[in-house]
């Protein structure tokens, strides 16, 4: 039996359907980017890879192919003693590399000898990423967006977590950015993923929505920490139809104490992040910040932030982005503990 060639558009709308993903490349290639599910079966590691690409270069063709062969046998053997021991016959394992070629190659033939139906993807990583990419802008345009506005501290977040608790669909672009999408928004300790991977999982969010109801959505700016919204679901966004969220000045305060706890318990990562606001706002400002948090005085740290960064240009870009945000219906929120009941009210009236 010979592995089944497979165009990536098509390897990507049959996804579910195959027993296994196997990415071929190598670890550091795979924790850039890769299909969602895809376990990494590298048949050369980072420094295997290297070696056989230095051997290519200094001797040539024929010693790096002598040593490469080698190494990707005992390291397919490997994956199949390790993790293949209870796949059933009937199994059908999807196979990539970078290109399709002679990693993922190799991989599917000794998978299709075994007796397994195997089907390796023609271009490989480098085809799948340029149909994901296109299939994003796709998915992008058929959603029916609803977007929710608020400044900073209002809760967006939270009633997006409520939704999805709901039953309502919720695409959470801070979550898959993994930043909370202010100078302020980096998850301590936890980093960002990759521009391609933020993309990857945008798709796979998207192509799990049923077009005809309703999708749940903050309105982010163009960038959340380092990471760019698409830009063709940032204009689907941005022509959405809005709802703005207006919550007590005591309840934003107590969201964001409690949002960036971890962050305010470490003094010197908070002073850090403040004094990247020192060409906006000044050193001598950004500066009595550092010694409010110094003292302890985070309510009151909180309070200026909002009213002197955060919310003074807050309406003028939503108004500018967004073009549904000047006849939004305003939700009330008087107390941070209120989202669940609003998340509710929203989902049955949406669908």
């Amino acid at each position: 039996m010979n592995p089944r060639p497979i165009d990536a558009d098509d390897a990507l709308a049959r996804l579910s359907a195959f027993g296994a993903v196997l990415d071929a490349r190598s670890p550091g290639e795979y924790a850039l980017d890769h299909l969602p599910q895809a376990r990494n079966w590298a048949v050369l590691d980072d420094a295997e890879r290297a070696r056989v690409g230095l051997l290519y270069v200094q001797t040539g063709p024929f010693e790096a192919r002598r040593v490469g062969a080698a190494l990707v046998a005992r390291n397919i053997a490997a994956h199949i003693e390790r993790d293949a021991g209870d796949w059933p016959r009937e199994l059908e394992p999807l196979v990539y590399c970078w290109r399709g070629g002679q990693r993922s190659g190799a991989l599917a033939h000794v998978l299709a000898q075994v007796g397994w139906r195997v089907h390796l993807v023609r271009g490989g990583y480098k085809a799948l990423r340029a149909a994901l990419v296109r299939q994003l802008a796709a998915l992008a345009s058929q959603q029916r967006f609803k977007v929710l506005c608020g400044p900073t501290g209002s809760g967006k977040s939270r009633l997006l977590q409520a939704l999805a608790r709901a039953g309502a669909q919720v695409l959470d672009l801070e979550q898959l950015a993994a930043h909370r999408g202010s100078v302020l928004g980096a998850l301590p300790g936890v980093e960002q993923p990759t521009q391609k991977a933020f993309e990857t999982a945008i798709w796979d969010a998207l192509r799990g929505f049923d077009a005809q109801r309703v999708v749940w959505v903050e309105s982010e700016s163009r960038k959340i920490g380092r990471l760019q919204v698409p830009d063709a679901l940032l204009e689907r966004m941005r022509a959405a139809p809005c709802l703005q969220l207006h919550t007590a000045d005591a309840a934003r305060v107590r969201i964001l104490r409690e949002d960036y706890a971890e962050l305010a318990a470490d003094v010197p990562a908070l002073q850090q992040r403040l004094r990247a606001l020192r060409e906006l706002r000044g050193h001598a400002v950004v500066e009595r910040w550092c010694a409010m948090v110094e003292r302890g005085e985070l309510d009151e740290l909180v309070v200026e932030l909002l009213a002197q960064h955060y919310d003074p240009g807050y309406r003028g870009s939503s108004e500018r982005n967004y073009s549904g945000f000047a006849a939004a219906p305003t939700l009330s929120v008087d107390d941070s503990g209120a989202f669940d009941a609003l998340a509710a009210q929203l989902a049955a009236d949406a669908g």
